[in-house]
């Protein structure tokens, strides 16, 4: 942009133009207000998940004795103009809240310095308010009945108290009680915090620091699951494995269509709005060599028989657990000789993977079970310019041209769980029973790779699972949706 001539004036900002036609006289609010019946009296039942999340409370609370601890649920984001996104509270707040689904934009959880809850929420307008008719993103007409203080208490065991008293609440004490927060869930809160550390005298650098260190404890948190956590999970992966057999049935719809991804990606994405909440990432629908862009999500091509189609997909339930899942499918339901040679290699450094995972065993030693088969195979090919041992060492790697995104990652309340974790603490390590994580080896044969077979070229594949830890080895959660090939073949048959 170049500057303005010395002679020019900066023009006048345009007053915002607000185009409704929204009634506001005195006698039309008295008459909208009038004539609606009783709401139930009635409470909710408290939530399946909120005696779990009052324990996870109490973990946190102890990691960081004496401080008050501020977890937003976040807001809405804009989409477009005056249109939102749907609402996804963060994670940290769901997991502490046991609330899923959208709930609740500009909600706040404050754990206390002396272990107690208090959850600030915005509740419903009464119906004689303008904001009963009159708003868009809360108003009862628009968006449906909000929940009262009360209900909210119910559901969760928390202590639950009006939004509008949250800044006094995060200030008090603020020169004797360390605040740290979840930063960029809402900025507003974030202002409020950093507001009451300047006038306590508190610098920046130091509290950044402490609000790093909370996002790592609650991260650190979900690396091993609870009893619930671990059902959701099952229930998400139940959910996603009917959605990969919808795919199957549609795949001659996704062949006669000029956009065939996109049939795959709906056919999914309707069984996920259908049975859960969502997705829980943007579905991976690639056919053909559009296998070889591991985060393929355009999702605009043709799927054509004689191809293979890579889905990595997943539901996102209620409580907001995301199943992981991928399979690479055969369009026309049999896999051809040069297909089934590449599947057959990531099948079996999969199952490598499967053969070392087990309590005890660091976390970064499943990516090297995996990646010694696919260094083995790619070298019978003879596509490593050296030996096995040369492309295994650090200074190698040379394999990883055809793989180069890792074997494994955690699951849960995110697609990548516990992503602010310690390295001690993830990769290396050790397994625990209660960890959920993927098993995930591909190899990918780009369209344009002159290093790769002419017939292997604009092949892709990937086989994902998802595992849990169990006290003697591990627990393949997706084992319902065939892997090996014959088998796949066979399924694809029946249905």
């Amino acid at each position: 942009m170049t500057d303005l001539p010395a002679e020019a004036e900066e023009p006048t900002a345009e007053p915002e133009v607000e185009h409704r036609q929204r009634p506001s006289s005195p006698a039309f609010r008295k008459f909208i207000a009038s004539g609606w019946g009783p709401r139930p009296d009635a409470l909710p039942a408290p939530l399946p998940s909120s005696a779990w999340a009052r324990a996870r409370r109490e973990q946190v609370s102890s990691a960081l004795p004496g401080d008050r601890l501020v977890v937003p649920a976040g807001v809405l984001r804009t989409r477009s103009n005056d249109t939102d996104y749907r609402f996804r509270p963060h994670s940290a707040f769901a997991h502490l809240t046991g609330l899923g689904t959208d709930r609740e934009p500009d909600a706040v959880l404050v754990l206390e310095p002396d272990g107690s809850a208090v959850l600030f929420f915005r509740p419903r307008a009464e119906r004689d308010s303008e904001e009963f008719y009159a708003n868009p993103r809360y108003g009862e007409l628009w968006v449906g009945v909000r929940p009262s203080l009360e209900e909210v208490a119910a559901e969760t065991g928390l202590d639950v108290r009006h939004l509008d008293e949250l800044a006094e609440a995060v200030a008090k004490d603020v020169g004797t009680v360390p605040v740290r927060v979840v930063r960029d869930a809402d900025p507003a809160v974030d202002a409020l915090v950093d507001d009451a550390r300047a006038a306590a005298g508190q610098g920046t650098e130091a509290g950044r620091e402490g609000d790093a260190e909370l996002a790592r404890v609650l991260s650190e948190l979900r690396l091993v699951k609870d009893e619930y956590e671990v059902e959701q999970m099952r229930l998400a992966i139940a959910v996603t494995a009917d959605g990969f057999a919808d795919i199957v049935r549609a795949l001659p719809e996704a062949v006669a269509a000029v956009r065939g991804e996109r049939v795959v990606e709906t056919v999914f994405e309707s069984r996920a709005r259908r049975e859960g909440n969502a997705v829980g990432y943007d579905t991976i629908a690639a056919s053909g060599p559009h296998a070889c862009t591991l985060h393929w999500i355009r999702n605009d091509g043709p799927v054509s028989s004689g191809d293979l189609v890579l889905v990595d997909a997943g539901v996102e339930v209620d409580s907001l657990y995301t199943a992981d899942i991928t399979r690479t499918l055969p369009v026309t339901g049999s896999f051809t000789e040069p297909q089934r040679r590449v599947y057959q290699a990531v099948l079996d450094a999969a199952d490598a993977a499967f053969a070392v995972a087990k309590p005890g065993v660091l976390f970064r030693d499943v990516h090297a079970a995996a990646m010694q088969v696919i260094a083995e195979r790619l070298h019978e090919w003879g596509l490593l310019p050296g030996t096995v041992e040369e492309s295994l060492s650090s200074d190698g790697q040379f394999h990883r041209r055809w793989m180069v995104h890792g074997t494994s990652h955690h699951l849960g309340l995110d697609v990548h769980d516990c992503s602010q974790a310690r390295r001690e603490m993830y990769l290396d390590a050790p397994l625990r029973p209660g960890m959920v994580f993927t098993i995930e080896p591909g190899l990918y044969f780009g369209p344009t790779d002159l290093l790769a077979p002419a017939e292997l070229r604009g092949i892709g594949v990937r086989i994902e699972d998802d595992v849990l830890v169990t006290e003697d080895g591990v627990e393949n959660l997706s084992a319902a949706l065939p892997r090996d090939p014959d088998a796949v073949e066979a399924w694809m048959r029946s249905l």
